[in-house]
């Protein structure tokens, strides 16, 4: 005969050992999150998400690094800058160099997708944010990454363009979110009559080289019904930020030191400014 293989989610073991109410069982989840909630923690993102519960994070908000150095063209690759030398990520981040292998750079990012997942609850979802572009003079629109999990939609985010000195192509004036659901995922009401085109400028007057907007992940977050927010590429910060003004509980990993202090001086600034 043979032998079914045992599921261990922390979910599903809850509502063997204890059947309870939905309600019940979220309150459950959060208190079992709460030494890893509200806090950005310095710290390689797989590795945080090892070892958060399996099944316990409601909504996933992220922008990873774009490997945008590793490039075909003359732009930002080779760090002599061309005509971007002014741009933010000529150095690229903190302690990133922005420059892997495409190869190496797909395999990291589908692993992170992958412990996503993992921690994902049964009716959550990720708002995975990237850029197509331009390589070799074709298209790379990122689905060497997505290939295989549950994407349900892609949302434009339509933002401001820059200037295009490649006369191959039109001017980019968007990115994309990917929104990857699980089965039971579900919007919060009436979030479904917005539509999938979201015309948001970039952050402005923040040090980090590539913020993300708050606009956007507010509308993210809010497009949710609740639980715990996560974000393991946290920046500047930004994710954590919509989260508190939601008033929903976060979580946040950050590889650079550097940016994790402006991330907590942004929310310290936020705090005082509530309560003044």
């Amino acid at each position: 005969m043979k032998e079914r293989s045992l599921d261990t989610s922390y979910n599903r073991v809850l509502r063997v050992i204890s059947p309870t109410s939905e309600n019940t069982l979220e309150r459950q989840t959060e208190l079992s999150l709460k030494k890893w909630t509200g806090k950005i923690h310095c710290m390689d993102c797989n590795k945080l998400m090892k070892k958060l519960p399996a099944e316990s994070v409601s909504v996933i908000v992220t922008s990873p690094p774009y490997n945008l150095k590793n490039s075909t063209g003359n732009g930002m690759k080779d760090g002599r800058g061309g005509k971007w030398s002014n741009a933010s990520l000529i150095n690229g981040y903190a302690d990133h160099d922005d420059c892997m292998p495409h190869d190496e750079y797909v395999l990291w990012q589908r692993a992170c997708l992958n412990d996503m997942m993992r921690i994902l609850k049964p009716n959550g979802a990720i708002f995975y944010n990237h850029k197509w572009r331009v390589q070799d003079g074709l298209l790379q629109d990122r689905s060497d990454i997505v290939a295989g999990f549950p994407v349900r939609q892609i949302i434009i985010w339509k933002r401001k363009g820059g200037i295009n000195f490649n006369a191959g192509y039109f001017l980019p004036t968007y990115e994309v979110i990917y929104l990857i659901a699980k089965s039971d995922f579900k919007l919060a009401p009436k979030a479904n009559a917005i539509g999938d085109v979201w015309e948001i400028p970039q952050e402005r007057d923040n040090d980090h080289p590539a913020p993300f907007p708050i606009e956007l992940a507010h509308k993210c977050i809010s497009a949710t019904t609740g639980g715990v927010v996560f974000d393991p590429f946290m920046g500047s910060g930004t994710t954590a930020l919509a989260a508190e003004m939601l008033q929903r509980e976060w979580i946040g990993a950050e590889l650079s030191a550097q940016y994790c202090k402006m991330a907590e001086n942004r929310l310290k600034t936020q705090k005082e400014i509530k309560l003044a």
